[in-house]
């Protein structure tokens, strides 16, 4: 840990917004890490973790507390108790795309259509990242993190984290507090050993163009993925402002089956199936020698944010007048910084299309990044 004169958190997050906190810290050990987080926890000031900075939206006026910057590395290969299964555990400060390309690599399968997603493998959990219909959920078996109440280290397994689409117990959602106050240290995740796999999931072989049960090489997935993600402007890239964002600003909308059906069909949308491998308890009172078939009820449907926003009017490119932040050229749900925006003309825009899609279709589009010191 040590301790460095405060950096413009415009530099340090790609959507570019943000001045320099009080205080900033760097980590680059867990130990480190956990000195940092303890000191300024003693300290009762305000605090937030930095990694990749990808997925952060930075209001202007400078943060009053300490920002600690997460710059451990470092990738450890354990045994699964599963045949056939490795299982790598990351630093929370390595980048995510860098565990992919590790995995892709040595033939590890389980991270490929994650390719490309920006940020570090701490943040991964927190967001329940995903692409593609593949999330992080799928191979997560732990993590260790520590708690800001009691200040101890403890490995949680994946289970106890409250995963649920892009959330998590540990995220700090727009206007509330996350319901865990912790910071992950590693993470650990169950991969399948094969060079090869055959792709089964409708989002994922809609967006390889897979016409065929054949199967195919994880790199070939790799380089399709991070194609069509750079197509979109969701690769990094200085040169192109299109990617000075935070990826998808606003998550595609969960809603009801019956609200789902309201929309115009043309909306594209995908049903999240139930959990039917649920834990059944029969009482053994009651037992008569049969296990009752799960019950199908009324499931959620994802639907197209992308879709709304350009329905309701607004389409790529987009911006309002005299505003340096715009709608990217070539993704509906990316807002970005076409160069020296301020979190207030970012918000201005997000503001204007949340209230497009509501006076359209009658939902509110949440916002995907989370938020410090700016309000919608």
């Amino acid at each position: 840990m040590r301790e460095i004169d405060p950096i413009r958190l415009a530099e340090l997050t790609t959507l570019r917004t943000g001045a320099a906190p009080v205080r900033m810290q760097e980590a680059t050990t867990t130990a480190g890490l956990v000195e940092a987080l303890r000191d300024t926890w003693a300290r009762g000031e305000e605090w937030f973790v930095l990694g990749g900075g990808s997925n952060l939206f930075v209001g202007d006026e400078p943060f009053d507390g300490t920002v600690i910057r997460i710059l451990t590395t470092g990738i450890e290969e354990l045994p699964s108790p599963h045949a056939g299964r490795i299982r790598l555990r990351a630093q929370a400060g390595h980048g995510w795309d860098d565990l992919v390309a590790y995995a892709v690599d040595h033939g590890y399968a389980g991270l490929e259509a994650m390719s490309g997603i920006p940020g570090t493998v701490g943040a991964a959990p927190v967001q329940n990242i995903g692409a593609y219909g593949q999330e992080v959920q799928e191979t997560l078996v732990e993590v260790e993190l520590i708690d800001e109440t009691t200040g101890e280290i403890s490995t949680v397994p994946a289970a106890a984290l409250g995963l649920g689409f892009r959330t998590s117990v540990l995220k700090h959602h727009y206007g509330s507090e996350p319901q865990r106050r912790a910071v992950i240290l590693s993470v650990t995740v169950d991969l399948v050993v094969t060079p090869e796999r055959i792709v089964r999931g409708e989002q994922l072989r809609r967006a390889l163009a897979l016409d065929s049960d054949a199967p195919v090489s994880l790199q070939w997935v790799r380089e399709s993925i991070l194609a069509t993600r750079a197509s979109k402007g969701m690769l990094l890239d200085e040169n192109d402002p299109d990617t000075h964002g935070v990826g998808s600003f606003f998550q595609n909308a969960v809603v009801p089956e019956s609200v789902a059906r309201a929309l115009p069909p043309e909306c594209p949308r995908w049903p999240i199936a139930p959990d039917l491998d649920a834990i059944t308890v029969i009482p053994l009172a009651n037992y008569d020698g049969l296990v009752p078939a799960p019950r199908r009820g009324p499931t959620d449907v994802k639907v197209s944010a992308a879709w709304l926003i350009e329905q309701a009017g607004i389409r790529k490119g987009f911006k309002l007048p005299r505003s340096r932040a715009a709608v990217s050229t070539k993704h509906a749900l990316a807002l970005t910084n076409r160069g020296g925006a301020t979190a207030a003309e970012v918000a201005e825009l997000a503001r204007f299309i949340q209230s497009r899609v509501h006076a359209e279709f009658g939902l509110v589009l949440q916002p995907e990044p989370v938020l410090v010191g700016v309000e919608l």
